[in-house]
């Protein structure tokens, strides 16, 4: 068995890892679960709460032009309200982590979807750009809760050894969403306008906010005590082991993984002359490559173990930077972005699996933090290679971002490697 032994604390591989993560923290015991009992998790239902929140900010992403013309404004000035989704989306985490762990995660889940319903489908009904930068907000809020929630009602439900295949089920309502979001803007924003896509979404949250306080009555959604709301356990994550590697871990992913995500549109529209509608069609494969990983997950966690997951990932990933950068032709970009979808989440997937774990009497937190950090650093890396870019330009800005990649998937191969002592 794989061991990482980080100031005193053993994490084993994806066997035994669940047995000793209960010394991540001796102040926060994992919650009991009877042997031979499991939970009738939802998981279909997750998935797609998942998708209306990932869909919820990639669909404006083709409809700007539009708004910008009912509103008689630029595109530049429309452009906010895809941060008003994104901004309080990464904020809001922290303050809606612990409201899961103390009122339960289900409940919570259910609330922030009708949220959201209410909030998208008043999209629809804007007068104009402010109000709907306002709804845009609320939006984002509300869907802060239903990702990082849901996979911490996963961890609770599902054994470590099993968890990573089965968050890569629930990924597949994101990864979609990847797919079909620009697709479905695109499309039903032609022909139904652009209001017309909202009340589409706010319909499609309805049904699954129904279908989720439906399920309360059968589901022993666990609540927990007021300690699992207290804001102390920020405080513990941040205490020297495992949940602070697992943290700094996050935000370096986010830089050096997502960080680059929104220049990649705009290479290819000077590298190739594409238009952007073309450019979204090429973006869109790279959930092909998210796609192939949930279908592949069952399989390779354990043919390869956490520890060559990582590592599989970061050469996966940054092989596609580099192919991106040196093909001549925009088919070629296709593939990069295929190969970038696969590898990050080969790496990601671990990430996330160990983020819940990292402090099991009060995932949700854990788990919010884990996003909260990932947006942080997504946030940061986006500000550095924009940088990288004015300064050094496209191509070797890229290079350099793989670099960092490779760099980090040795780390993490690395700490997850080393032996017990």
């Amino acid at each position: 068995m794989v061991i990482l032994r980080l100031n005193g604390l053993h994490v084993g591989s994806a066997v035994q890892h669940n047995a000793v993560m209960s010394s991540f923290t001796k102040a926060d015991p994992a919650p009991a679960r009877p042997a031979g009992t499991s939970l009738p998790l939802p998981l279909g239902l997750l998935a797609a709460a998942a998708f209306l929140s990932a869909a919820g900010a990639r669909v404006m992403d083709p409809l700007l032009h539009v708004v910008a013309s009912d509103f008689a404004t630029t595109v530049p000035a429309v452009s906010i309200v895809v941060a008003a989704y994104t901004l309080p989306y990464g904020i809001c985490q922290i303050f809606l982590g612990p409201l899961g762990d103390r009122f339960g995660k289900l409940r919570v889940i259910a609330i922030a979807l009708v949220a959201y319903t209410l909030t998208t489908g008043a999209c629809a009904f804007a007068s104009g750009l402010p109000m709907l930068t306002v709804l845009r907000m609320l939006a984002g809020g509300a869907s802060a809760a239903i990702i990082p929630i849901g996979m911490a009602m996963i961890a609770d439900a599902v054994s470590y050894q099993d968890r990573q295949v089965t968050l890569s089920r629930f990924l597949n309502g994101i990864v979609l969403a990847q797919i079909m979001a620009g697709p479905i803007g695109g499309v039903f924003g032609q022909y139904l306008g652009w209001r017309g896509v909202f009340v589409l979404l706010a319909a499609g949250a309805m049904v699954v906010s129904a279908l989720l306080i439906l399920r309360l009555k059968r589901f022993p959604d666990r609540r927990g005590s007021a300690a699992s709301f207290s804001m102390d356990n920020y405080a513990t994550l941040l205490r020297p082991g495992l949940a602070r590697v697992i943290l700094l871990a996050a935000m370096i992913d986010g830089m050096v993984l997502m960080g680059s995500f929104p220049f990649m549109a705009p290479f290819m529209h000077e590298a190739f002359g594409l238009p952007y509608a073309a450019v979204g069609g090429v973006l869109a494969c790279f959930g092909l490559g998210a796609l192939i990983y949930t279908r592949l997950a069952r399989r390779l966690v354990p043919l390869l173990g956490e520890h060559g997951m990582v590592i599989a990932g970061a050469v996966v990933m940054a092989l596609g930077v580099v192919v991106g950068m040196a093909t001549p032709i925009w088919q070629g970009f296709m593939l990069a972005q295929v190969m970038m979808g696969l590898g990050f989440f080969l790496l990601h997937g671990v990430m996330q699996a160990r983020a819940t774990e990292m402090l099991p009497r009060a995932r949700a937190t854990a788990v919010a933090s884990f996003a909260f950090t990932l947006f942080l650093g997504q946030s940061l890396g986006a500000l550095a290679m924009g940088a990288l870019i004015a300064h050094l330009g496209y191509r070797i800005a890229f290079l350099l971002d793989a670099a960092a990649i490779l760099a980090l998937g040795s780390w993490l191969f690395w700490l997850l490697r080393r032996p017990a002592r």
